[in-house]
């Protein structure tokens, strides 16, 4: 029941993503209007406050990018691996190689331009439709709050001895990291200039869709 939840829900953010790709190819009017009186309004706000400006590029360009997160899903790869959950160490794994060919693959499809500004606060890179940072960071997180032991036996393909379950009071703690981590890495690229809101949404959409595939996967086991 769950995973079937879980496929669901990968196929309502994968139709909703393609949905927003549609608009945003036809460039349709009043969402490029919204996106622009976004943008406008929170680059204003980036050029007023150069101190947390700063603070914000610091988080957007080195805390979550896409590089640090790949950082840690490479290092979860790693330990399932060693410990024999093979299984699970190969869904990470696809899903975070699955999601850069997604990204980039629209990126080079959709070809959106980024917003341009006479007085920029930061500097990106490549297409801007949808956001790496934000795709990657919902796709990374999610796979890691997956991995929270929950005390359950060994998985099919995965270690033998039980995993000890974490108390409420860190769940709700790594919930919360990891939910101001997705949220805050796609409201710090909005703030930058370097987005339009409805790429970081994409994002957001295209992650959570890898996730829910990724993790509700359940015909066989990718690793014997």
């Amino acid at each position: 029941m769950r995973s079937e939840r879980l496929r669901w829900t990968g196929v309502l953010c994968a139709v909703s993503a393609a949905a927003l790709t549609v608009l945003v190819r036809a460039q349709w009017q009043p969402l490029v209007s919204r996106d622009e009186r976004t943008a406008r309004v929170l680059h204003a706000w980036a050029v007023a406050h150069p101190g947390a400006t700063q603070a914000v590029r610091v988080l957007s360009d080195w805390v979550w990018d896409p590089w640090t997160m790949r950082a840690l899903a490479a290092l979860a790869f790693v330990w399932l691996w060693r410990r024999g959950d093979r299984d699970r160490g190969l869904r990470v794994a696809l899903a975070v190689l699955l999601a850069a060919v997604v990204q980039q693959t629209l990126k080079a499809l959709v070809g959106r331009e980024r917003p341009v500004w006479p007085d920029p606060v930061d500097s990106a890179h490549y297409a801007a439709y949808p956001s790496g940072h934000a795709m990657t960071a919902t796709v990374v997180c999610g796979l890691l709050l997956w991995l929270l032991p929950r005390g359950s036996p060994g998985t099919p393909g995965g270690p033998a001895a039980p995993r000890p379950a974490l108390s409420a009071a860190a769940v709700g703690a790594a919930w919360a990291l990891a939910g101001v981590s997705v949220v805050g890495v796609g409201l710090t690229r909005l703030y930058l200039g370097v987005h339009w809101a409805s790429d970081v949404v994409a994002g957001w959409l295209l992650g959570a869709a890898v996730v829910a595939f990724a993790t509700g996967w359940r015909r066989g086991r990718l690793w014997p």
